[in-house]
């Protein structure tokens, strides 16, 4: 299968500051494609460079074989793009915010009509098609900009945090939109703060940490990474956890570490003897387990050992990097 978008060896700096460090991502036609990272590690600077909005200080962007440097208004009508913002004009109905983007793309009569009818029974909202988009509930106005950021009927469709702000119905109903369009043959790049949303949806993940690629892989090889089997897991108190790991470390005979109040081991296999063997050397030790127990490894684990945190959602993070880029600032 063919590359549609090939980063290679991209870097990106803003003064003496490298937000983006020789970072090299293809992505194929037909995937659903991932890009994680904690805030500040340089995904949507990134994104932004595949978009045009951005330069590149080196490196190269091609998108369906076009260099982005050199073609980026052809560039541009193959991509669609729907920001973690909901953004649509809320004193316009339905039809009107779709028919305005239209035209922005000029796309000319009587295509735009058959887009914009398209659009409004792809997005649920043919009887709402001449209701104000103010009046819609937060799940129809995502609705409403997803079909917006397809209605130039785009190669390559890049989604940024798509859920964020959704309950879980609404949630999983994205879920299957974007699953429909894959299937209709849209290659999609997806950035989320849902790491489990990037296990339902992604065939290929690419993590990326202070502007550099840590990992990319299915999230079966990159979970892998982190055990071959269960991971066991237990929860102290803080004033204990280093006492405990010391006395873990040299008898349980498995790999360990510890992040804070938890110890975590890699277990080659289902194994039911590690709970009862650490419980029984923590009670020699005179030490109180809060919780253990054993799981199978998640994303949330990959992400860990990758980066050393938990990807994370802060009120303050939460401005849209197109409304960051417009000011001059760097993610």
């Amino acid at each position: 299968m063919a590359n549609i978008v090939e980063i290679s060896s991209v870097v990106k700096k803003f003064g003496d500051f490298t937000a983006v460090d020789h970072v090299s991502i293809s992505v194929k036609e037909g995937e659903i494609y991932g890009i994680l990272g904690p805030n500040g590690a340089g995904k949507t600077t990134t994104i932004n460079m595949l978009l045009g909005i951005l330069p590149i200080t080196s490196g190269a962007i091609h998108i369906a074989g076009l260099d982005i440097a050199k073609n980026p208004e052809k560039v541009k009508q193959l991509i669609g793009m729907m920001t973690q913002e909901t953004v649509v004009e809320t004193d316009l109905t339905a039809r009107q915010n779709l028919e305005i983007f239209a035209a922005l793309y000029h796309i000319s009569e009587p295509l735009r009509s058959r887009r914009v009818a398209e659009a409004l029974k792809e997005a649920e909202l043919e009887k709402f098609a001449e209701v104000k988009a103010g009046t819609f509930s937060g799940g129809m106005q995502r609705r409403l900009e997803l079909v917006k950021s397809m209605i130039q009927d785009p190669k390559l469709l890049i989604l940024d945090e798509p859920t964020t702000g959704l309950d879980v119905q609404n949630r999983l109903s994205m879920w299957e939109r974007i699953r429909a369009l894959n299937a209709s043959g849209v290659t999609i790049i997806l950035t989320t703060q849902y790491l489990e949303e990037a296990d339902a949806l992604c065939d290929r993940i690419a993590i990326i940490d202070h502007g550099v690629v840590k990992a990319i892989g299915t999230p079966s090889e990159l979970k892998s990474m982190v055990s071959k089997g269960n991971i066991l897991e237990i929860t102290l108190k803080l004033s204990d956890a280093e006492k405990a790991y010391r006395a873990l470390k040299g008898r349980l005979k498995i790999p360990l570490e510890i992040r804070g109040d938890r110890i975590l081991g890699s277990l080659e296999k289902a194994d039911s003897s590690a709970i009862s063997n650490a419980i029984s050397i923590l009670e020699r030790e005179h030490i109180q387990p809060l919780a253990i127990g054993t799981h199978l490894p998640t994303m949330n684990d990959v992400f860990v050992k990758l980066t050393g945190s938990a990807l994370r959602d802060t009120t303050g993070e939460q401005t849209s990097s197109m409304i960051k880029m417009r000011h001059g600032i760097p993610r």
